[in-house]
């Protein structure tokens, strides 16, 4: 198992920003693709960006795109969500995912993704 450890979230106006942070303890996310999920009340768990191993080819869902920037420190095993111009429609349970692959690929899938963290709560006001 590897323990994913999620912070940052919290509650901000419309406009504002978060950087939401994921990392981990006793291990290295130094050779696994990363991942970004929300879940809203009443909707099913959706894709926000995903990031490989090196940092390069982020890709992002179309909602999120131009706001938000996913990025990585190996050397602090440690992964960012950095959330800019927040809608209300942003409001979500955030969650880090990991995958370990053989070589730097992106996945957008939540079904793809072997670990998990517990979540952290993003609130938009209006």
């Amino acid at each position: 198992q590897v323990p994913l450890i999620e912070s940052g979230g919290g509650l901000v106006q419309a406009g504002g920003s978060l950087r939401l942070s994921c990392t981990t303890s006793g291990h290295t996310l130094r050779w696994y693709t990363m991942g970004w999920f929300r879940q809203a009340p009443g909707k099913e768990r959706e894709f926000v960006a995903t990031i490989s191993w090196t940092g390069g080819d982020p890709s992002y869902a179309a909602s999120v795109k131009g706001r938000f920037t996913i990025s990585r420190d190996n050397a602090k095993d440690t992964v960012y969500l950095q959330m800019n111009s927040l809608k209300p429609d942003d409001t979500a349970v955030y969650y880090c995912a990991a995958k370990m692959t053989l070589r730097p690929l992106t996945r957008t899938g939540w079904s793809e993704y072997d670990y998990w963290g517990q979540g952290t709560q993003v609130t938009v006001s209006s």
